[in-house]
């Protein structure tokens, strides 16, 4: 009797079947991914991963934005960096001097220029029913005010002492603004420092997941990336800064030392976004003048044109020329579509961004194109 035989009066024996080597039978064929049933089911998982995916970004969000604003932060310190790489020093000390600077210049900030930027925010606010009756005085404004009653809406709004919680949702919104702001600015400064720190560590992680074939000339297209990033965000910093200084220091010769700290602040900040942020920040400075004195207010405006075509023609083309190389109407588009996706945070990044693109077709793309 060999193995595979059954005993008298039993069924089959239960041993593996000839070929089939795990007993559990032969394998059927397998499913047919084209069939009509398996698709959908593949297609409704697809759906199904792609929305809870796209659920999962809504939801970090904010913690996204954050990293990209830290980043492009630790780009605009490089340069930085680099510099004093260039006078001797290892990039550790190099990175350990602009860390200590950039956190002394933080305390500095708030430690002296925030109360006097509250103080001179709470005159601004105190004198702004008077400079709002002294419009009404002005035969342009008045008809303009006789047809819709916007100065007595915007005293009734200033003078209710009511405006601030208005604006904010109630005293807990505005603690809960503040408390906010404040978590922002902690996170973004620890992870800025972080990816400065790690500068180098990043550009090489993300140069390492391209081909070995291809690294050599995506590293050196990311070096030339990551240095128009660089290079434009620290070059916004320092043109804003000098339409800073410049306010202060105009504001104080014009007699407008009283609010010349918060005014020159606003500006310094407005200059940052691109296109209209200098000219928002110019007419906040230039109305304030005019409500306090109108030949002020006249020398303001004459100064902000002035300074605005030295900054279009002079400052702003010297400090960005190497920094970012694309054509005008394309900044605009990347600005507009910056600012419609994520605000001032995506109007400050677009351009960068549109820069790092063109680059990418022009390298790539493009050159692949002309050797077909």
């Amino acid at each position: 009797m060999t193995d595979s035989a059954a005993p008298d009066g039993a069924g089959p024996a239960l041993g593996p079947e000839p070929g089939v080597e795990d007993g559990l039978g032969r394998p059927g064929r397998p499913f047919d991914r084209r069939a009509p049933y398996v698709w959908g089911v593949l297609a409704g998982l697809g759906l199904l991963t792609a929305w809870a995916a796209g659920q999962v970004l809504v939801q970090i969000s904010g913690v996204l934005v954050q990293i990209l604003v830290s980043l492009f932060i630790a780009a605009g310190l490089n340069p930085l960096v680099v510099f004093l790489e260039r006078r001797g020093l290892r990039r550790s000390i190099a990175v350990l001097v602009v860390i200590i600077a950039v956190l002394a210049m933080t305390a500095l900030f708030l430690v002296a220029l925030v109360p006097v930027i509250a103080d001179q925010v709470k005159a601004i606010a105190g004198n702004a029913p008077a400079w709002l009756s002294r419009l009404q005085h002005n035969h342009r404004v008045q008809e303009i005010d006789d047809q819709y009653q916007i100065i007595e809406k915007l005293q009734g709004f200033v003078t209710q002492g009511t405006f601030v919680s208005t604006v904010f949702g109630g005293v807990l919104g505005v603690g809960l603004k503040i408390l906010s702001a404040f978590a922002n600015v902690f996170v973004i400064t620890v992870m800025t420092l972080y990816f400065l720190a790690s500068y180098e560590t990043i550009k090489r992680s993300i140069y390492r997941l391209a081909p070995a074939s291809r690294r050599d000339r995506v590293s050196l297209l990311g070096e030339r990336i990551f240095g128009g990033i660089g290079g434009y965000v620290s070059g916004a910093f320092v043109i804003a800064l000098c339409a800073g200084l410049s306010s202060l220091i105009f504001l104080f010769i014009v007699g407008m030392g009283q609010y010349a700290v918060a005014l020159a602040f606003v500006v310094m900040v407005m200059d940052v976004i691109p296109m209209i942020g200098a000219t928002i920040g110019a007419t906040i400075v230039c109305a304030i003048c005019f409500a306090t004195d109108v030949r002020t207010g006249i020398i303001a405006v004459v100064f902000y044109i002035v300074y605005q075509q030295m900054e279009n023609y002079l400052v702003y083309p010297r400090i960005m020329a190497h920094a970012v190389r694309i054509p005008g109407v394309v900044t605009v588009i990347a600005a507009l579509v910056g600012a419609a996706l994520l605000g001032v945070v995506g109007a400050l990044m677009a351009i960068p961004a549109a820069a790092a693109v063109l680059t990418i077709v022009r390298e790539v793309w493009i050159k692949a194109q002309d050797e077909r």
